[in-house]
């Protein structure tokens, strides 16, 4: 059981983060079971992110990397595009996702 305490100091971490720019990505130790990646925002202006430790697969092309997580039994998954301007600009999210999820491990 975490105490309520670390819970809140926790909280508090990420919502500063998240106050940052919209699209820096911090990188913060923890686990790959609850491994948070900020993708750009919806069409409605929410800002989202996706836990890693759920994703399936990657698909980069020179117009978008579109990330496909949380597929289930019944083909129940989910998918988030992130809109690139080239093959070089997809390796580049491809990075930022690979470092974060090197500092969840």
């Amino acid at each position: 059981m975490i105490p309520t305490r670390l819970l809140s100091i926790a909280f508090t971490a990420l919502s500063l983060v998240a106050a940052s720019a919209a699209w820096a990505q911090p990188v913060v130790p923890g686990s790959i079971a609850f491994c948070l990646y900020e993708i750009p925002l919806d069409d409605a202006g929410k800002r989202r992110w996706i836990n890693l430790g759920i994703v399936q697969y990657v698909e980069a092309t020179q117009t978008e990397v579109r990330i496909f997580y949380g597929a289930g039994s019944l083909g129940s998954g989910h998918e988030a595009r992130v809109a690139v301007t080239s093959m070089e600009a997809a390796l580049l999210v491809l990075e930022k996702m690979r470092r974060v999820a090197t500092a969840c491990r």
